[in-house]
């Protein structure tokens, strides 16, 4: 799953080439603690050459990042020191080194209504078959059986293919954060039982 989220890891892109240096920066974020902490919400995608996809979750997005924060984030800052001098000159893995020490965690509101959040990632030779639709509508159903009123997640504004992809399964726009072409749009979805 490390692999996967590293092969979509430029705006949906291959982000291979960026992080030859840590291959595995953006994976201890995206996949590890979901794994850790919420294994019950992770589905994975294999094919006859492995692991393709992956949808993640967790059905109350503060409960987990407190967890983050207390079982997880300390071990990455002491193993991945922030990286010195300006922003401007880091490599891409130095960038995420440094979201370990600057976490980000904000949740779009109302919160009561989207307390969940999921994300999903597929290599390219899983696209476009149903695969993230079918991986999609499973991860919200055990959501929705989990008692979460919704769920949110974030998509990045270089990405248009997958905000198209999420508004098809009736997601809505919550709201924006940052400005183009660094934004990041946060889309939510009521489940109702």
């Amino acid at each position: 799953m490390y692999h996967i989220c590293l092969k979509t890891g430029d705006h949906g892109q291959d982000g291979e080439r960026f992080y030859q240096d840590d291959p595995e920066a953006l994976g201890r974020i995206f996949v590890g603690p979901y794994l850790e902490f919420e294994p019950g919400f992770a589905l994975a995608l294999e094919d006859s050459e492995g692991v393709c996809g992956y949808a993640l979750g967790c059905l109350d997005s503060r409960r987990f990042y407190a967890r983050y924060e207390v079982e997880w984030r300390p071990n990455l800052c002491r193993q991945f020191p922030m990286p010195t001098g300006s922003p401007h000159d880091w490599r891409r893995s130095q960038m995420v080194h440094s979201w370990y020490h600057q976490p980000d965690y904000f949740c779009p509101e109302p919160y009561a209504d989207f307390p969940a959040h999921t994300h999903i990632d597929l290599h390219p030779r899983a696209q476009g078959r149903g695969h993230g639709r079918r991986m999609m509508e499973q991860l919200m159903d055990l959501l929705k059986r989990a008692g979460a009123p919704g769920f949110h997640l974030g998509v990045s504004f270089l990405n248009p293919s997958a905000r198209q992809f999420y508004l098809r399964l009736g997601l809505k726009d919550l709201i924006q954060v940052g400005t183009p072409p660094d934004a990041c749009i946060y889309m939510g979805k009521r489940l109702t039982l």
